[in-house]
């Protein structure tokens, strides 16, 4: 299962502080004149009184206003009117979004925010998936629980993304909130079983407990066995990441007195024959994540098998079907029943062919998410697009990631789904060639596009059939498709598509860029064309130090810039630290360059930099950096 979400509790939450003098006129002055006509008829005194009764009741007015205020958003543009706006907003939040970990300390927090029910945190920056930044590089989830357990007993939810978490702070949060109810760790890392036990147990009133694409060690710990003995509250349990066998009995029954259980997804030692089971005493699942889509003992021992199509049909409420790990192509029909009133069908772990794909998605005409992999060809695609056409979002993943790897899929598919699938609004798209045609042909046709992710994933590759650079095909996107605000480029690219991104990607808020560019003007183009730029993450393209410097008016606005395997020099990014004393400036390099000999280590952290993560922060340099990392 693979997944995403944005924005964070930024400088502009502090910022609000300073505008006080000068944004709360608006404020004062309508207290001054309710005060002003209460003094022509009460006095000196009774002025005072009636000028605090009347700051009293705009506060609760504006507490009582502010609680239907639910964008993140529109808070924080609350809070930056005047100074009682910002007490007020702050007493009246009950859910915080943390987009960087180290941008804000767990202090300045919890002494602002006094309410706070449901946390949500980041850590690592995204490109750390691909193996780009070093282990232990830190977003440890310790500080911010330590924090919340003092001053937020009522706390009740917690979502954390590529955060490091141990065990100890798994059983901190589980016996500092007596009311805990959901918990969502996504590509996280550095607990166990024995951590994911101790909340089991401890936290009775659970709802959710997701575990996505977290790396999780087997303590051999039955940690299914830890939920409570008598009926559940779960609503959601997701644990498809959990690399080990799990007490089937155990889980067996823990659905049975689940009632209100709506996800759940198992992880690949649940065979189809148990899932089975699980499905018949749940029949009101919404989200099924299936485990292995395979049954050994009843190939083994020839042994007959359930009717695992009247199962599936059962499940009336059935929207979303995802896991399909070590999948038999031959269990496939089972789902055709269910599959009627899916909205949404991952099939990014399946390892299947087109004329395996086409009766399932025949069946599929409600689909909005489609996941899968490269390995359905142009051909599945094809047969998606004339089924689909309500479909709003595709991820396509390569089943070999190698630059020189022989993609199935092509440009044919990909301009297949651009005429069938006009409401698209999000796509994927791994590939091994693409031509420009294909992409204005999509920048035409799906025009609420609002997320445009095409990777190619040979290096500098052009248009394969004309040769020429892709600026045309990406310049076009950027042009018809005015809702995009996240797009990420690759393929043979020149200065000339960064002009077009700089001059029409006026919403574009997360950019992505691979093997891409000419010079650094084309940096230069983005960073002052893009003004509402959050994120941008480059990796192995030629941009240096003039590119970086071109930003300098930008980066307060940004939460972070990422740069790997560009042309900067370490002195390049010093100016900008200098320049810059609220960002705080990472040099990273790699672990194993210890071992180097020190001369050539001494000559590489002097005139090249690996890795550059920028972000801005109130905190200043953090106080955990490992010894990889220089902050400048």
């Amino acid at each position: 299962m693979r997944v995403e979400q944005a924005e964070e509790m930024s400088e502009d939450d502090d910022r609000s502080l300073p505008l006080d003098l000068g944004g709360g006129g608006g404020g004062g002055g309508a207290v001054a004149e309710s005060a002003s006509k209460t003094r022509n008829c009460t006095g000196c005194y009774g002025d005072i009184a009636a000028s605090g009764s009347v700051e009293n009741t705009l506060h609760n007015v504006l507490e009582n206003v502010l609680h239907f205020l639910t964008s993140r958003h529109d808070r924080n543009a609350a809070s930056l009117v005047c100074k009682s706006w910002c007490g007020v907003e702050a007493l009246t939040r009950s859910e915080l979004f943390i987009g960087n970990c180290y941008a804000v300390s767990p202090r300045r927090v919890t002494s602002r925010f006094k309410r706070v029910r449901s946390v949500t945190i980041k850590g690592r920056p995204r490109f750390s998936d691909f193996n780009l930044m070093p282990p232990n590089w830190g977003a440890h989830f310790t500080p911010w629980v330590a924090a919340m357990a003092k001053s937020y007993p009522w706390l009740e939810r917690i979502y954390l993304k590529r955060m490091s978490v141990t065990d100890d702070d798994l059983a901190l949060l589980a016996e500092s909130f007596p009311g805990f109810k959901e918990l969502v760790l996504f590509c996280c890392e550095g607990f166990g079983t024995s951590g994911i036990a101790v909340v089991a147990s401890r936290c009775r009133q659970l709802r959710v407990l997701d575990l996505i694409e977290s790396d999780i060690a087997d303590d051999e710990v039955d940690w299914i066995s830890c939920f409570p003995e008598n009926e559940t509250c779960l609503e959601s349990l997701v644990f498809d990441c959990v690399e080990c066998p799990i007490n089937f009995e155990a889980l067996e029954t823990l659905v049975s007195r689940s009632p209100l259980l709506k996800k759940l997804g198992v992880n690949r030692y649940v065979s189809i024959a148990q899932l089975y089971h699980l499905i018949v005493r749940a029949p009101q699942l919404t989200h099924l994540g299936t485990g292995s889509f395979c049954n050994p003992e009843a190939m083994i021992h020839g042994e007959p098998e359930p009717d695992y199509a009247a199962a599936f049909a059962a499940c009336k409420s059935l929207v979303c079907l995802s896991g399909f790990k070590d999948i038999l192509p031959d269990y496939l029909p089972c789902i055709y029943p269910a599959c009627a009133n899916l909205t949404t069908l991952n099939l990014s772990y399946a390892n299947i062919s087109a004329e395996q794909l086409k009766p399932v998605i025949s069946h599929c005409h409600k689909l909005q998410t489609f996941w899968a992999l490269d390995s359905i060809c142009d051909e599945g695609l094809q047969a998606v697009a004339s089924t689909c056409k309500d479909l709003q979002e595709l991820r396509v993943f390569p089943v070999d990631p190698r630059e020189d790897g022989e993609g199935p899929i092509s440009e044919v598919g990909f301009q297949a789904i651009s005429e069938g699938c006009r409401k698209l609004q999000y796509i994927l798209y791994f590939c091994q060639r693409m031509t420009n045609a294909a992409v204005i042909a999509m920048s035409k046709n799906c025009q609420d596009l609002v997320v445009f992710r095409l990777c190619i994933m040979g290096r500098h590759q052009p248009d394969h059939k004309t040769g020429e650079p892709m600026d045309e095909g990406f310049g076009a996107i950027v042009i018809n498709c005015k809702k995009l605000t996240r797009l990420a480029i690759s393929g043979l690219l020149t200065d000339r598509a960064f002009s077009y991104i700089g001059k029409y990607g006026k919403l574009v808020r997360t950019l992505s860029v691979a093997f891409a560019g000419d010079s650094d003007l084309g940096l230069k183009f983005v960073l002052e064309g893009c003004l509402r730029l959050q994120k941008l993450e480059i990796r192995d393209s030629p941009f240096g130090n003039g590119g970086l410097q071109s930003g300098l008016h930008h980066y307060y606005n940004m939460r972070f810039l990422w740069m790997s395997a560009c042309k900067l020099s370490r002195q390049g990014c010093q100016e900008v630290a200098r320049a810059m004393p609220h960002l705080v400036v990472e040099v990273m390099r790699n672990e194993n360059d210890e071992e180097v000999d020190n001369h050539i280590q001494v000559e590489d952290m002097e005139n090249h930099v690996q890795v550059l993560y920028m972000y801005r922060s109130l905190e200043g340099p953090r106080d955990d950096a490992p010894k990889f990392v220089d902050i400048l």
